[in-house]
Formats: structure tokens, sequence, C-alpha cells
């Protein structure tokens, strides 16, 4: 059998998972389902109360004039660019080299509504003010990921943003928020949603991610900008006849868990610095900025998956399932905090991480 199926069958029978709400399996629509009346109407083609009284909530709460539900994130910021191009006439966008739209969507963007993305700064940092302002190309929209998923979660300070946005607002330029996460970068900035969003033009976010519902997403800007949205929606294919599973689904987790970022965030720093104690072992960042951070590891991925297997079946405590290969020498994997966390005993969690470290001295004796 090969290490990642231990790996994986390890963490699936472990006593205590450590990341995630956990299983991800048909109880999340059904303890949603079960917090509604039976007799609660059905949305149809983006009409009823179900659902513009949910894009109204998360308008007010994203401090924007309008929201539109989506039944995915791609769908939505892939209208998102469209509309701001057209508006500009120039099909041109600019984004991390690492952004989902880059690297995830099967050149959607490019292929659906032939438009140019402009790569902006390297791949293994953010974007920076001076890379905005030294842009070569003029471009329509930039879009920003906050926090940049494929670089473990990374920030720009809120001074930096604040700078971006002034900048772009005063060159005509608009601004887009891949705030996927967004809910969960709230404490490190220690600032509301709309605070974060009042520097962008249109603004995504994620209902299944930190949130944990089953899928969806909600894009928020202007009046006119979500009413173009619509159109756009229904020509996706987006615009089912009932999306009402997904919206009860986001409703009930974004109430369930909007006040628990906090607690997430601290076990996130909690646990990174755990991780930093282990021989080989480094996070990223070094201080995690949300929920979120990588786990580097300055050893093959074969050994490490044996390790962390044994590790999982001696303690019970499952760190993860998963590793990515950065090169023969080492990997990598990614930390996402959420009701897990708390439910692990701190010190079954300390002796993990004891156990763990010691296999990895001992790999490197070896």
């Amino acid at each position: 059998m090969e290490n990642k199926n231990v790996l994986f069958e390890a963490y699936q029978h472990a006593k205590y998972q450590v990341t995630g709400h956990g299983k991800r399996d048909i109880s999340v629509l059904v303890d949603a389902l079960d917090a509604v009346s039976k007799k609660q109407e059905s949305d149809m083609y983006g009409k009823g109360h179900i659902i513009e009284d949910f894009q109204k909530k998360l308008a007010a709460y994203l401090g924007k004039e309008s929201a539109v539900f989506f039944p995915s994130g791609t769908m939505a910021q892939q209208i998102a660019m469209r509309i701001w191009c057209d508006q500009k006439g120039m099909k041109r966008v600019a984004y991390h080299p690492l952004c989902h739209l880059e690297i995830h969507e099967e050149d959607g963007l490019k292929e659906l509504h032939h438009i140019e993305p402009v790569l902006l700064a390297d791949e293994n940092r953010i974007i920076k003010l001076d890379d905005v302002v030294n842009m070569k190309e003029e471009v329509s929209c930039l879009l920003l990921e906050l926090p940049q998923r494929e670089i473990g979660g990374q920030l720009p300070t809120y001074k930096t943003l604040q700078a971006i946005s002034d900048y772009c607002r005063n060159k005509g330029i608009k601004l887009h928020l891949d705030g996927a996460r967004l809910i969960e970068i709230l404490p490190y900035y220690a600032k509301t949603a709309a605070e974060v969003c009042s520097l962008f033009d249109s603004v995504y976010i994620s209902f299944y991610k930190g949130l944990g519902g089953i899928a969806g997403a909600i894009l928020a800007g202007p009046q006119d900008f979500t009413e173009e949205s619509k159109v756009w929606k229904r020509r996706h294919g987006g615009d089912l006849i009932s999306l009402y599973p997904y919206i009860i689904s986001a409703d009930f987790y974004f109430d369930q868990r909007i006040d628990k970022m906090d607690s997430y965030f601290s076990g996130a720093k909690e646990l990174a610095d755990l991780y930093n104690t282990c021989e080989g072992v480094r996070t990223l960042p070094i201080k995690p900025v949300s929920n979120m951070f990588h786990v580097h590891f300055h050893a093959s991925k074969d050994d490490v998956e044996t390790i962390l297997a044994e590790t999982i079946d001696e303690t019970g405590i499952g760190l993860t399932g998963h590793l990515r290969e950065n090169s023969e020498k080492s990997c990598f994997f990614e930390v996402s905090i959420g009701d897990n966390y708390s439910k692990i005993p701190k010190n079954d969690l300390k002796q993990a991480f004891i156990l763990l470290n010691k296999k990895l001295r001992e790999r490197m004796i070896a």
C-alpha cells in the first residue's frame, strides 16, 4: 500500500482531526434544513423571500448596496471581471500569479470572456503598492485575494490595502476583493467586514470554506453592477430554478460560525507555535494572520507521510491526511482551523507534537 493511502486512512480513523469542522457528509445539509420550517417557500429563478432576504442580509454585512447569491465563486468572479471590463471597454485585468482564476479554473476567464490577465508580483509573495503603481499595462480591474491562499494565507498590511485602494480610485481602476475567506481575516485586521469591503468596488465571499456550508457564494457591489451580474448568471447557467439548499446551508453556518473567527485565529497561532518547535518544520507564515497557514517539512514526502501516519496511529491525533511535494527533500500541507480544534484535549495535542518531533529527529539522525 502506498504511503499516501496509509496517511489518508490513518487520518480518516483518527480519534481527533485537528483541522476543519468535521466530515463533509450529508449531515451538513441535514442539520441546516432541520433549523428551518418545512413550510419555507423555495426561491425560483433568483426570486423569492429566501434568496432576496439573504442577499439583503449579506449586502448589509459587507456594507454594499446590493448582493447576488451564486452557486459558485468561480462563476461569480469571472462575471465580476467581465462586467468591469465591459464598463471600461478594455478586456484586461490584473491579479497575483497564483490567483484562483489563473491556476484553478481551466482558463475560464480567457476562454469564456477573452479577458487578458496581467500577473503582478512574484508568486512567492503578496502584491504590494509598488507592483500596482509600476504596472506597464492599463487594466480595467485589479483583483486582490485576501488571504493569499497558495502562499500560506499571507496578507498585506491594512495600510497597504488603503494605499492600493486610493491609487486605484485615482486611476479609474476597479478594485475587486476575492474574499473567499474574508471573514477569517477580520480578527487580524481588527476591522468589520464592511470596513474592509469599503476599500473595494466589488467583493465575493464563499460559504463552504471557513464557514462550512455545502456550496455557494455572494457577489456584492453597486446596484447596477449586481443587476448586470444577474444577467450573466443566467447566461452562465447559474440561475437555477431553485438554490435553496445552498442558501439555507449558507445562512445557517454563517450565523453559527460568524462569531467564532477569533477563536479559530487563536487556535491557528497556538498550533503554528507547536509546529515550529519541531525539527525541520516551519510554518508559512511563521505567525498566522488568519485561521489558515501552511506547514513545510524539510524532508521527503514519503518520509513525512510515514511519520505522520505513525503519529496518528500512536496518539489518535490527526494532523493531516494529505501532503504536497515541493521537491525531493521538502513537502507541505495546508491547515485551516475550525470547530474540530477546540474539541482536542490540550495535553493530548502536546503529546502528539512531542512524538512528532521525536520521530523527525530520529529521521534526521538516521
